[in-house]
């Protein structure tokens, strides 16, 4: 498999002067298509300012991101948005679904996003959702909330997923059943996936592991004993 995603080089700081904090320190590696790739750190080593720069939100100060060949920094704003609607889908730790919309009209939010969307009732199935389809958000638990923001990410059949700790507000029953969740939409449909997460157990479900601190990669090891979201445990 050819490398789909590469950083190269990274370095991003925040503020000025006596102020100014280094919170990317030039961190390159890649991505290949279909990966699940986690980055692993504690708070603060980066994680999610690296995640914002690959979704396009934020721009580095030094160094670059090539998808399929073509490098973010030569995408004028009109390219950059095509680019995050075509490529990209995100999962957040907030689910930021719309309350007034239900499940089915949520997730049908990010396919008007998409050329190619997939099928919402297939979608809706595999995510365990379809009999909840007309049940608005607060009618919802968080781990099916969770699930219908992953499923409004999706449904755009995204090349990337990425995920800023998509279970952070969540039990560890639930938790699980979310990172399962993943595993199977990554296999399914073939996306690779991005995820930042803190948890030091997600990364032995994972192919490739990243690990970030202080703004630099301490190990960039792929698995080679991966085991299944089903047999975590922390």
């Amino acid at each position: 498999m050819s490398d789909f995603l590469k950083i190269v080089d990274l370095k991003k700081s925040f503020g000025s002067q006596e102020n100014k904090q280094e919170v990317l320190r030039g961190l390159s590696f890649s991505v290949k298509k279909g990966e699940f790739c986690v980055l692993l750190g504690p708070s603060g080593s980066g994680k999610s300012t690296l995640l914002n720069i690959i979704g396009g939100i934020d721009k580095p100060d030094e160094g670059f991101i090539e998808i399929n060949g073509e490098k973010l920094e030569d995408l004028n704003e009109k390219k950059l948005t095509e680019y995050r609607r075509k490529h990209l889908g995100y999962v957040f730790q907030m689910y930021n679904l719309i309350p007034n919309l239900n499940v089915k009209e949520n997730i049908e939010v990010g396919a008007y996003l998409s050329d190619n969307p997939l099928d919402i009732d297939e979608l809706l199935n595999t995510l365990g959702l379809f009999e909840h389809r007309y049940k608005l958000p607060n009618q919802l638990s968080g781990g099916q909330q969770q699930r219908t923001s992953i499923g409004r990410a999706l449904v755009k059949n995204p090349d990337i997923l990425l995920c800023d700790e998509p279970t952070g507000a969540l039990d560890y029953n639930t938790s699980k059943d979310i990172l399962k969740l993943i595993e199977e939409v990554n296999q399914k449909y073939g996306n690779a996936v991005v995820m930042v997460t803190h948890n030091e157990a997600i990364k032995n479900m994972a192919d490739h592991v990243v690990k970030l601190r202080d703004g630099k990669i301490r190990h960039d090891d792929y698995n080679t004993q991966k085991i299944s979201a089903q047999e975590l445990d922390w």
